[in-house]
Order: structure tokens, then sequence, then C-alpha cells
């Protein structure tokens, strides 16, 4: 059997349903882990679950806002009752700051919005997650995967956009803890930074001729990523292959910052 075989496994994807999520998602199903897509839209998360209807795992989606800890509830218990077990969370549900406004204006709601869906999501996710296996460590199996989606922006200097900066460096020093406190239980807990990708949250700004003229010469692999590029990383994690590997901050970025 393949180290990366994740036959019989459960994974959650948050924001499962489009881009890196749905990679994600994608890569998983195909190792043979069940995966469970929690996004808001149903019309998206029926399309992304299609996508995998072949797939050598089972896949099913639930409507979820992560920023509310009761929908969270709602769709651990869901996922639970269909799977009768979860193994791996993937929190990447999230929005973007668009680096629209100064910081000087920018608004309490803004400030509050960002922060309720980028980092209170993945408290609520993750908390839902490691309770459970927790509670399947005390009985006898323990396993557990923590995944967080984070950004470069929690490294460098992000202008306007310090409130989504603020959220993903905040998701680093969250993975790290997580990691030392429930490495007991067999869980591990990272984070993945990705650079600039294709999703629909970049589309706009990679539309911009200027901005792909100033970008693009500095990823040294001379091209956006696409949500397939996490594939890869997503299996490991999930893995057995993984489970010395824990705290750590994996940058996926084509080079762009070491350039």
């Amino acid at each position: 059997m393949s180290i990366f075989d994740l036959s019989g496994r459960v994974a959650i994807i948050t924001g499962g349903n489009g881009g890196i999520g749905l990679g994600i998602a994608q890569a998983l199903n195909a190792a043979g882990c069940h995966v469970s897509i929690w996004g808001r839209n149903a019309e998206k998360n029926k399309a992304a679950a299609a996508t995998m209807a072949a797939g050598a795992g089972k896949v099913d989606s639930r409507i979820c806002d992560v920023s509310s800890a009761a929908s969270v509830q709602d769709a651990m218990k869901a996922t639970l009752d269909a799977f009768g077990r979860v193994d791996g969370c993937f929190a990447n549900a999230g929005i973007g700051g668009g680096g629209r406004r100064a910081f000087i204006d920018r608004t309490e709601e803004e400030w509050r919005t960002m922060f309720a869906t980028n980092l209170d999501g993945v408290f609520h996710v993750f908390q839902a997650a490691a309770r459970h296996m927790t509670e399947r460590a005390e009985a006898g199996d323990p396993f557990g995967r923590l995944v967080a989606t984070s950004s470069l922006a929690s490294l460098f200097g992000t202008a306007r956009n310090e409130h989504y900066a603020g959220t993903k460096a905040a998701i680093n020093a969250l993975v790290r803890a997580l990691g030392v406190e429930l490495a007991r239980h067999g869980v591990t807990a990272n984070a993945i930074l990705p650079g600039w990708i294709k999703s629909d949250m970049t589309a706009g700004i990679m539309a911009n001729d200027k901005f792909v003229a100033n970008v693009m010469p500095r990823i040294p692999v001379r091209r956006f990523g696409e949500p397939s590029d996490f594939g890869g990383i997503a299996v490991y994690l999930m893995s057995n292959a993984s489970s010395y590997h824990t705290t750590d901050c994996f940058v996926i970025d084509g080079g762009y910052t070491a350039f």
C-alpha cells in the first residue's frame, strides 16, 4: 500500500467549492479520501462535488458559514453522521481584503468582517475537529490533521490590506500552538501559504496588465499558480507520510518569496 493512500480517511475542506479548496479536495479524493465540502453556496457545493463523482472516495457537501459557531457545529454533526469520523480538517474558507482602502480609513465593520471569516472561522472549524480527534484518540484511535490556508501577506508588508494580513499572521501562530498542544493525540497542525494563484479572489487583479507585468518577472517559474498545485501538499499532509511534520508554514509560491 502506498504511503500516500488515503483510503478510509475523511477530510473536511471549508471553502472547498472553488479555487485552492477545490484543488485540495480533488487531490484528496483521488487518493481515496472521503471528502466533505463546506461552503455557503449550495450550487457551487453541488458543482464541486460533481467534479469528483468518479473519484476513489465518497463526496458530500454541507452549507456552512464558518463565521458562525452554530453553523459549524451543525455541519460537523452532519459530516460525522454521514462518514462516522473526521481525520482531517482543511480550514481554507476566507475572504480577500482587496487593497482598496487606506489603513486610516479602515472601518470597524470591515475589520470585524475580515476577522470573523478568516480567523474566527478557523477557530470554529479547528475547535470542532480537534474535539472529535482528541475524543477519538482517547478511545484508542489517535490520528488528526489540521491544515489552514494562510497567505504570503502574513510574511510581507501588504499596503491597504493590513486587516487581511493580520488574520493570516494569526493563523500561522495558531497552527504552531495547536501542533504543540495536540501532538500527544496524534494530531498535526500546519499552514499553507499560497503565492499568486488563479482563483475567483484574484481574477480581477490578474486581469490587470500592469499588475501582471510587474509580478510575473518576480515568479521564477514564470506562471501564476493553479488550484491543482496544492494537491500534492494536501495529500502529503493528510497521509501517514507527514506524521512527524507539524507546526510548519509551507510556502507554495513558485519561488516568489525567494527572488
